[in-house]
């Protein structure tokens, strides 16, 4: 079970953070590549958000419910999974707009917790540090080490 790389995309689809931590599970990438990736990945999100199924007719979801309140349809996500025989991508999209994708061995476990985990890392040492931008790239030295201790402890398992 390994984590092979991290990328982190701003809301209008940029490149802030990449990191790959297993060398050898994927292809290496110039930093060119990275940034295509991000932008392609971006806009294949924005596509499949809006590739919602139209509601059933007579289905009415926004009508009351039994308790008489009004119910909203779920908001559509995106892409959320994309998985090949080689490895597996997670998406994770904070309600910012910024995009985690997880690259992961296709046997990996947990992997919501560990998304969720390094959202934590990210909203502790990235947001709170008091002299970084919203929208720049990711320069913090403790995100880093965490986050690379935290990774490395699952790659070890």
């Amino acid at each position: 079970m390994t984590v092979f790389a991290l990328i982190i995309i701003n809301k209008a689809g940029g490149l802030i953070y990449n990191r790959t931590f297993y060398e050898g599970g994927l292809n290496n990438l110039t930093t060119n590549d990275y940034l295509v990736l991000a932008g392609t990945f971006h806009g294949v999100h924005a596509i499949t958000a809006r590739l919602n199924p139209v509601p059933i007719p007579g289905a009415n979801r926004n009508s009351a419910s039994s308790a008489g309140t009004m119910t909203r349809p779920e908001t559509p996500s995106g892409l959320e999974v994309l998985e090949s025989e080689n490895f597996r991508l997670q998406c994770f999209t904070t309600l910012t707009g910024i995009k985690f994708l997880l690259f992961t061995d296709t046997t990996q476990t947990n992997v919501d917790l560990t998304m969720r985990r390094v959202y934590e890392m990210y909203t502790d040492y990235v947001m709170k540090n008091p002299f970084y931008q919203l929208e720049m790239p990711v320069r913090c030295d403790m995100f880093e080490r965490k986050l690379l201790s935290y990774i490395r402890e699952i790659n070890n398992r």
